[in-house]
């Protein structure tokens, strides 16, 4: 069983950046594939980005390909998303989720567990 838990959303402006975090708590987390998902008001959940647990590769949809940088400190348990250049149609709810496999993570169904989500608003 793992246990996540999101903060670091907020309200900010175009342009702007943000950092989420994602703590993790119960089994070893560096045996995890981690992504994040997000999910706007009458929208489906998008895959955002995901790193793998096993040679940290990283993968990133096309619309925050440069932009945003998932990354993973395993001695804190924690994955982090940082979002840089932040846009109006960033906006939505972003979930954290572990998995056990490597394979698959753009897609939501590879992920056993999730998080509660973080708000993300951006402004114009």
């Amino acid at each position: 069983q793992v246990q996540l838990v999101e903060s670091g959303g907020g309200l900010v402006q175009a342009g702007d950046s943000l950092r989420l975090s994602c703590a993790a708590s119960g089994r070893t987390f560096s045996r995890y594939s981690a992504g994040w998902f997000r999910q706007a008001p009458g929208k489906e959940r998008e895959f955002v980005a995901a790193i793998r647990w096993s040679g940290g590769s990283t993968y990133y949809a096309d619309s925050v390909k440069g932009r945003f940088t998932i990354s993973r400190d395993n001695a804190k348990n924690t994955v982090y998303l940082q979002m840089n250049s932040l846009k109006p149609e960033d906006t939505a709810a972003y979930s954290c989720a572990a998995a056990l496999t490597d394979w698959g993570l753009h897609n939501p169904g590879a992920y056993g567990y999730w998080g509660q989500g973080t708000q993300v608003t951006v402004s114009s």
